[in-house]
């Protein structure tokens, strides 16, 4: 399916969405609820977003399974059976294109194709999207559906260019299986990705090397196979279930601490812990007590329990030191992993510290260190992504007046509950920043995003108006509050991609809401029934403003 130049109203679509991942899928699923035109721009050529792309060894997700799906039609629900507690990617690839098929999606999705730019029409009330193709989709609105963690940070390593071996970067792999037998390996870096990549590479690796600038805590997914009877009961109050996970910090149905860390005796604390590692899991020390995010000795307690751990696993001393992280356990992404830390006591893997011995350049035969070289047949770069915005800015977006969203984020970006930006009218973002996004399950914050996003246009149409913009006050009152809530926990003391300090350049700002889910939930759930204060409907936001200042 392409598009072709608008011309006339008839080419003129009522919504056009960006990205045909989970957030993608629901919105142009919902839209089609409506009555409303709608269609999907994706880049990749299928649908799946960061599930189409991530396809590393052993990626999968770390939100379980039963929890990381759709609840909006009772009949997927009941159909889909996941075979794993934590599902790998292939295994999500295929429900999301069982999804897709069910709903017969594809048919209003163009595949293999990027938007390279967006432009407001003032005259039309539009959005013009140009895409690399050299064409052209008008839509009354744009719901920009590009994920969080989509757009790859680009290994810049002088002399890659020279390097004879083969490279790949975790977050655009091959479709099809990379062979590693008998093969010199050097994963780059030691975040998510390469958490969950190091154990599978190094089972099929001669020798395997990891390039360590920072160490990462990782917790025990205790992963297994779910049992029928286990999806069964999930099933059976899946509804309550969900509820819980709506209502949740996390997006998921655990329930929450009630105890903080001083108030229970050592041996109690410990035992909390412990349990907490049992079950495993993202959550499993941040479930223990309230002040694990907030008191700076209470996370102290955590840290020193997960280091225990590490030492205890690995049995070379000072290996196990070189992976004992130092940061407050929790501000950045905490990883979960099947064996990563083991994987050290394996003979041929061996893991390198860059931060003393940085990589100095990339060579024809290898890595070329500070006083060392190694020599390798294939380099994984495990480097993460340009996190949050990413994926919006790499895209040349211009709302009211040709001002470019680039030069309105230059320090840091500014939303009206992560939906929506001042000044780029009819333009939504789905779990954009300023909402809990990445602190939370993604699957529930993306339904609630999508559903406000339809609902509101169905308050728009059902008013007989085409047109809604959040105003400058009501976004600068938001991300005060986004601001400040962070402010109050140990988060932003953290170099992480939440504050964008592994891009060069990027702006520091804590980008997620850290309230959580329901909380969030409720504050947009406030600002609907009293008429969607802080955005102008129906006229422009400059006009809105000189009626309120006279």
């Amino acid at each position: 399916m392409t598009f072709t130049q608008s011309s006339t109203p008839a080419d003129r679509i009522d919504v056009v969405i960006v990205g045909a991942g989970f957030s993608g899928l629901y919105m142009l699923h919902r839209l089609r609820g409506l009555g409303m035109t709608a269609r999907v721009i994706e880049r990749a050529h299928g649908v799946g977003g960061t599930w189409y792309w991530n396809r590393y060894p052993g990626a999968r997700c770390d939100i379980e399974s039963l929890d990381y799906c759709y609840s909006f039609d009772e009949d997927l629900v009941q159909e889909w059976r996941w075979s794993e507690r934590y599902a790998t990617q292939p295994e999500i690839l295929r429900y999301l294109e069982h999804v897709a098929d069910r709903f017969d999606l594809r048919r209003d999705i163009t595949f293999g194709t990027s938007v390279v730019a967006a432009d407001w029409d003032e005259s039309r009330n539009v959005w013009m999207l140009r895409c690399d193709t050299g064409e052209t989709v008008t839509a009354t609105y744009c719901v920009m559906a590009t994920g969080c963690l989509s757009t790859t940070k680009k290994p810049d390593f002088p002399g890659l260019s020279t390097f004879r071996g083969q490279w790949y970067h975790t977050g655009q792999w091959p479709h099809e299986p990379v062979d590693f037998s008998g093969k010199t390996v050097a994963v780059v870096g030691t975040g998510s990705s390469a958490i969950q990549a190091i154990p599978q590479i190094a089972k099929q690796a001669e020798r395997l090397y990891v390039l360590q600038r920072t160490p990462n805590y990782s917790m025990p997914a205790q992963n297994r196979l779910l049992s029928a009877d286990e999806v069964r009961e999930a099933l059976r109050d899946f509804r309550e279930r969900r509820r819980l996970c709506e209502e949740s910090e996390a997006g998921t149905p655990l329930a929450p601490p009630t105890l903080a860390t001083y108030e229970v005796p050592p041996e109690q604390r410990s035992a909390r812990y412990e349990e907490g590692w049992r079950r495993g899991g993202i959550s499993s020390l941040s479930f223990a007590f309230t002040d694990f995010f907030t008191d700076e000795e209470a996370n102290r307690q955590a840290q020193d329990f997960a280091r225990a751990k590490i030492r205890q696993i690995v049995r070379d001393p000072k290996v196990a030191e070189l992976l004992c992280p130092r940061h407050h356990i929790g501000t950045k992404r905490t990883c979960t992993d099947i064996g990563y830390f083991e994987t050290y006591n394996r003979d041929n893997v061996e893991l390198v510290d860059v931060r003393d011995n940085p990589i100095q350049e990339i060579t024809p035969t290898g890595i070329r260190l500070s006083v060392r070289t190694i020599d390798v047949d294939v380099i994984v770069f495990a480097i993460g992504f340009d996190a949050m915005t990413g994926a919006l800015t790499e895209i040349a977006i211009r709302g009211v007046d040709g001002q470019a969203l680039q030069d309105k984020w230059t320090h840091g970006p500014l939303t009206l509950l992560g939906l929506q930006t001042a000044g780029f009218p009819n333009l939504f973002m789905i779990t954009g920043p300023g909402s809990p996004s990445v602190l939370s399950n993604m699957v529930v914050s993306i339904e609630q995003h999508v559903d406000w996003v339809a609902d509101c246009l169905a308050y728009l149409r059902d008013r007989g108006v085409d047109r809604i913009e959040a105003t400058v006050e009501a976004e600068e009152r938001w991300m005060r509050h986004v601001a400040e809530l962070a402010a109050g926990t140990l988060y932003p003391r953290a170099n992480s991609w939440y504050v964008g300090a592994n891009i060069p350049g990027k702006p520091r700002v804590f980008m997620p809401y850290v309230a959580g889910c329901g909380q969030y939930r409720r504050e947009c759930e406030e600002i609907v029934n009293s008429g969607y204060t802080g955005f102008v409907l129906g006229e422009t936001a400059e006009l809105h403003n000189e009626e309120v200042n006279a």
